[in-house]
């Protein structure tokens, strides 16, 4: 593993049991029908300094995160750099990571793309692969009007058998995807069962999960902000989909088995320290670099270089991002 359990700062366990009371809750049975619940990981995209995929790293890193216990792992997503990987690298990739973990945690294919026909084709790839999923991310730059968004999701959910997962990212696509058109996509295709809700207010998601689950019960609901977890759960949520699970899987998965344990002090210590780790987005210009420079701070010794023209990693942000770790 690339990862030793020495480089991890233990969270302390607390007592076990409801003494938190019950405000909390009991996770509902409708929270437990749902197809994806739990951590999932968006996988950063390991490359050289030249921007070839590193197999080998990237290999050990997801076995990192399948040891750690995290439930899934999602290719090309924001933080996986999908807007400059080639659809022949995007489909080499899944095919190694399918082979490489598929049979330890579920993986999810990020089939967003500028052109409509690549994310058509990188769907039908991913069913033929072995994918769990694939993950839609709005088509952007136009931000398309709701029935744009049901043509075009539509037509992803017809291309494929597998579940669709919707990814609602208004701050990078200029579009939202409201509660109302996310249960009219439920609605009108049953294998859009699940979404990513990168929203900076709870209060969305939980008119997302409100609306998806009165036309499907199982419907999937993550949160795409690390520290939303707990309240994602207690909304009647199925988790998170979020970037500092790359950096430290474990802690997320202690919180998620403590919650579902009922070890609700457990799980809050363990969002505290998420909490804290948080200020990690805050140090470099992007937060994907903020993510690679942490990963390698952690001891797995990648290149943090992303796709110009975005701002790379300094020297100094990694140092920074070592104190926040230490704390």
């Amino acid at each position: 593993m690339c990862m030793g359990p020495a480089r991890l700062r233990p969270v302390p366990c607390c007592v076990k049991g409801k003494q938190m009371g019950d405000s909390l809750g009991e996770a509902s049975p409708e929270s437990e029908k749902v197809m994806f619940k739990g951590i999932f990981c968006p996988s950063i995209t390991i490359t050289d300094d030249e921007g070839k995929i590193d197999y080998d790293l990237w290999g050990k890193h997801l076995d990192h995160l399948a040891d750690a216990g995290v439930n899934g792992v999602l290719l090309f997503g924001s933080i996986g750099e999908f807007y400059s990987v080639s659809l022949a690298d995007k489909e080499a990739a899944l095919e190694f990571a399918v082979k490489r973990v598929g049979d330890r945690m579920k993986v999810f294919a990020g089939v967003g793309d500028t052109t409509y026909a690549n994310v058509i084709e990188f769907t039908k790839f991913a069913e033929g692969a072995g994918a769990d999923a694939v993950l839609a991310v709005s088509p952007y730059y136009f931000g398309p009007s709701p029935m744009a968004a049901e043509n075009y999701f539509g037509g992803i959910a017809e291309a494929t058998k597998l579940p669709v997962i919707l990814y609602n990212f208004p701050a990078r696509t200029g579009m939202d995807l409201t509660p109302e058109l996310v249960a009219t996509l439920a609605k009108q295709h049953s294998n859009i069962c699940g979404i990513k809700d990168t929203v900076d207010t709870i209060s969305h998601t939980r008119k997302v999960i409100r609306a998806a689950r009165a036309v499907n019960p199982d419907f999937t609901v993550f949160s795409g902000f690390d520290e939303y977890y707990l309240v994602n759960r207690v909304s009647e949520g199925s988790g998170v989909l979020c970037g500092l699970t790359n950096v430290e899987p474990e802690t997320f998965v202690k919180m998620h088995a403590a919650y579902e344990q009922g070890d609700y002090a457990c799980a809050i210590a363990c969002a505290e320290r998420i909490s804290k780790l948080m200020a990690i987005y805050d140090v470099c210009d992007l937060f994907v670099s903020a993510i690679k420079a942490a990963v390698k701070v952690k001891g797995l010794p990648i290149s943090t270089k992303i796709f110009e023209p975005a701002v790379q990693a300094t020297e100094a942000d990694e140092a920074a991002i070592a104190e926040l770790l230490a704390e």
